[in-house]
């Protein structure tokens, strides 16, 4: 029997060891346009917010922020990033799957809505029963 080896992650062409060799704005010329555009236009930006999380990382601390409009990047693969949604941060392990997505697409700002039963005055049955 052969061992089944398990699928190496690609994104475009390229292993995520060789995209993590790569600079942002290196980086930045594999992406679709729009994560391109944004990514050349505020590269600062980008690799002060990697260089942030290095380093908490190296201090045990959690990584916080506020920033769901970065877009996510080589370096930022296997980290943990709790994002605001705007009620609570969400904790995201970053994969490599997300690599070009924005942080703000991994933690969504509405809920997820049940659709059940109407409580007391939902219909006009029990719209009458309230009046008494």
């Amino acid at each position: 029997m052969e061992e089944q080896t398990k699928k190496q992650f690609k994104y475009r062409g390229k292993t995520l060891e060789e995209l993590q060799k790569l600079d942002v704005r290196e980086f930045a010329k594999i992406l679709k346009s729009r994560a391109r555009r944004s990514i050349l236009r505020n590269f600062q930006v980008i690799e002060t917010f990697v260089n942030r999380c290095k380093v908490k990382i190296s201090k045990n601390k959690l990584i916080k922020t506020h920033s769901r409009d970065i877009i996510i990047v080589p370096d930022l693969v296997g980290m943990k990033i709790q994002v605001y949604n705007g009620k609570q941060f969400t904790p995201i392990e970053i994969m490599g799957e997300m690599l070009g997505h924005r942080l703000g697409e991994m933690a969504p700002t509405r809920g997820k809505v049940n659709h059940n039963k109407s409580g007391m005055g939902g219909t006009k049955g029990t719209k009458a029963k309230a009046k008494h």
